[in-house]
């Protein structure tokens, strides 16, 4: 059976979600897909990046992740997309690159996809919900499946949220706790992708 490809795209700007996606690939690539991590660009101003230290340090360590593109959506057959929580919603720098994404959609090569998100936030209600399901809104509109974590594993119960993978980023850097939940999340993901893919090959 062919490996499943899956495209892990994310915005972080110190690193908590950084850390978070490289969960994600490391059960994405244990569970057997082929694996693509991709930053999205950057559009914040330098005044705000060069404000905090934390920002700069993280975009100099990340420099040599490749950026996503279109072709990243297209190959893959199952798509987890990680931000930051801002204000209840995505990061401006990852809807950016969502917004780039109308041709693809017009021609219907993203329908049918799956696709999982993952999120941070400064406190414990900060919006880390109603981000993944502001991103859902978008997986909606494309036609995808999605696949949430849901309480489909012990470690769920201690992360405490069935919508997707979230961090506290008060509390430092993600935990095992949190680096469990994406592992799983991931490999959720992909047995789902290796199904569908497995029954559309049959057809």
């Amino acid at each position: 059976m062919e490996p499943v490809n899956v495209a892990i795209i994310y915005y972080s700007a110190t690193g908590n979600v950084h850390t978070l996606a490289q969960a994600v690939a490391e059960g994405a690539e244990k569970a057997g897909a082929q694996v693509r991590l991709r930053r999205v660009a950057e559009t914040a101003p330098e005044a705000a990046i060069n404000s905090n230290p934390a920002w700069v340090e993280h975009r100099a360590a990340t420099a040599d992740v490749e950026e996503a593109t279109h072709d990243d959506l297209s190959w893959a057959d199952a798509v987890l997309f990680g931000t930051p929580s801002r204000f209840g919603n995505p990061a401006s720098q990852l809807r950016a690159f969502i917004d780039t994404t109308g041709p693809l959609w017009f021609a219907g090569k993203i329908a049918g996809k799956v696709f999982s998100a993952f999120t941070a936030s400064n406190t414990a209600h900060g919006g880390q919900e109603s981000t993944i399901l502001a991103l859902s809104n978008t997986f909606y509109h494309w036609g995808g499946i999605i696949v949430p974590p849901g309480y489909t594993d012990p470690i769920q119960f201690q992360s405490g949220n069935p919508y997707g993978t979230s961090h506290v980023a008060t509390e430092g850097a993600p935990g095992e706790v949190a680096l469990q939940a994406a592992r799983h999340q991931a490999r959720r993901v992909v047995d789902t992708a290796a199904a569908l893919k497995a029954g559309r090959n049959e057809i």
